[in-house]
């Protein structure tokens, strides 16, 4: 025991110290939530719930119905999520069963009815789902915790909602479900929801990307986009054309094709897609480091050499080599920042234009169809960056996706000549813009200045934007959380739903709640309001007000 002497001139200060000290604890113990929210991050597209609380054994058994109830990406799907709903119960659990305790819970199983045995993964997949939790006391038809879907994606949402309803409650040390009985019936607003990774100007490993993937699904997010290549480094193993990875930063930061496929299985179990890109004409320097003829010139090294049959040669033989490991049916073509002053400037390429009697502008284009030719070629979609659509909007495939980043009035255009179009706004979903709040990102809205239905229809969704070039495995989820959560349900949520007046007050207390899920899972999400995102807390505080 420790004891203290205090000099009499010193008792008094001693004391208002004590009482500040009391004051301050009392301050922060006296956090509550707002029970009248919601407290699901996406908000589900209807719910009811009650005022009960149940118990849920930390033994939850599993029983699964339905053409589906043997998949292997539902039974993995229920032991990950029990691992995160049983963090703390299920050591307390085997201890309570060594002492001979035991208790009457009042969930002890879930039932998952999946009614398609089809574990294909194609965009607009179904992704709805039916979940009821209710006690089980011999009169319900339902019975404790039931979820319904007619693909395995859509049990895999359910039970993401599920793990969010469940808490665990640290004074009586059990996982409680509170505002019992639920009735919540959901299904995503837009089709693709997607994150793009940029692993050109920073490589991250595999295990990092791995962790983002898992944390995408948190949030309900179901397309990788992933930026793998671009001017500064070209990590990915093609066989093929083998050198072309002597375009990496250096030997140990690479991605092997095993490397690339496990990414995508591990996707695959979590619902997400993984939809690659391959960036061209533009943005492609680093594949010189390899195969030298792709330069214009060795002074001047982009865009790729639109005059040679080699360039379109090589890129056919990436995009055979890709297709065996990205089965996604959308493939992102680029064509972005394209400045064409190394071929007007270079002698032979001058001299291709003029025997073709082509401009600059003229090669560009014929350069970005004949890519789009190759892609379709191998059973692909073919996505391009807006710039695309606004130099030559009449000559695109017409099954070109158009990728808005520019600004706001690019999907309505694309959505008008028939095109469909993927939102990502630079100045509202660019996470790399460090200074634009949670709220701008809340509250930019896909479909505003489309009224049609049906041009509606051809809005396929929206991706925030993770680019790399200050952000790396040390920080990269700490910029991507908790901002890309704020698209992620304006992405998912109806849209009357997520159309509020007052975010700080209907919104804010539940994204601060997400924020901290998010810690909680070991997701480095940082602070919700800093002025500058990823910024570390600037003082202590709970993380439910910072």
């Amino acid at each position: 025991m420790l004891h203290f002497y205090l000099k009499p001139h010193c008792k008094l200060s001693f004391l208002v110290l004590l009482l500040w000290v009391s004051l301050l604890v009392d301050s922060n113990s006296g956090f509550e939530l707002d029970d009248s929210l919601t407290y699901i991050w996406p908000l589900p597209s209807a719910f009811t719930s009650g005022n009960r609380t149940f118990t849920v054994d930390p033994t939850l058994s599993l029983s699964v119905l339905g053409k589906g109830g043997d998949s292997k990406i539902l039974k993995e799907g229920f032991e990950r999520y029990k691992k995160i709903i049983f963090k703390h119960a299920s050591e307390i659990s085997l201890f309570q069963k060594l002492r001979g305790i035991s208790f009457v819970y009042d969930i002890s199983e879930l039932r998952i009815i999946v009614n398609s045995d089809s574990e294909e993964l194609q965009l607009g997949v179904d992704e709805s789902y039916t979940l009821f939790v209710a006690k089980n006391d011999g009169k319900s038809i339902v019975g404790e915790a039931t979820i319904e879907a007619n693909t395995v994606y859509g049990a895999l949402r359910g039970l993401e909602t599920f793990s969010q309803l469940c808490s665990f409650d640290y004074d009586t040390k059990s996982v409680q479900i509170y505002k019992a009985p639920w009735y919540i019936k959901d299904n995503p607003r837009f089709a693709f929801r997607g994150l793009l990774l940029d692993t050109s100007r920073h490589y991250l490993p595999i295990d990092v990307i791995k962790q983002i993937i898992e944390s995408m699904s948190y949030a309900k997010l179901n397309v990788l986009h992933w930026h793998i290549i671009d001017e500064e480094s070209f990590p990915l193993e093609v066989p093929s054309y083998p050198k072309l990875w002597n375009g990496a930063y250096t030997k140990w930061e690479r991605y092997t094709v095993e490397d690339a496929s496990e990414i995508v299985s591990f996707a695959k179990l979590r619902g997400i897609h993984v939809m690659a890109e391959v960036d061209v004409p533009g943005h492609a320097q680093s594949w010189g480091a390899g195969y030298p003829d792709l330069w214009p010139s060795s002074s001047c090294r982009e865009p790729l050499d639109v005059s040679k049959k080699f360039t379109f040669e090589l890129i056919s033989g990436i995009l055979s080599d890709i297709r065996k490991n990205f089965p996604f049916e959308l493939f992102h073509l680029g064509g972005d920042e394209v400045h064409t002053d190394c071929w007007t400037s270079t002698p032979h390429i001058k001299q291709w234009l003029n025997d073709h009697n082509m401009t600059a502008k003229d090669a560009y284009q014929y350069f970005v169809l004949k890519a789009q030719e190759i892609a379709i070629s191998k059973d692909w979609t073919p996505v391009n960056w807006e710039e695309t659509f606004n130099s030559f909007s009449s000559e695109l495939r017409p099954r070109t996706i158009v990728h808005n980043w520019l600004g706001p009035g690019v999907c309505p255009k694309a959505v008008a000549k028939g095109f469909k179009c993927i939102f990502s706004n630079q100045g509202a979903w660019y996470l790399d813009h460090l200074d634009v709040p949670w709220n701008e990102v809340y509250s930019a809205e896909p479909l505003e200045g489309i009224n049609n239905v049906s041009e509606e229809n051809l809005v396929l969704g929206g991706e925030v934007c993770m680019w790399g070039e200050t952000a790396d495995a040390s920080n990269v989820q700490q910029t991507i959380w908790p901002r890309a959560a704020a698209a992620a349900e304006r992405l998912w949520s109806k849209r009357e739903a997520v159309s509020v007046q007052n975010v700080n007050s209907t919104v804010l207390p539940r994204y601060h709640y997400f924020r901290c899920l998010l810690n909680r899972r070991g997701v480095q999400a940082a602070p919700a309001t800093n002025y500058y995102a990823r910024k570390p807390p600037t003082g202590p505080g709970s993380c439910y007000e910072q």
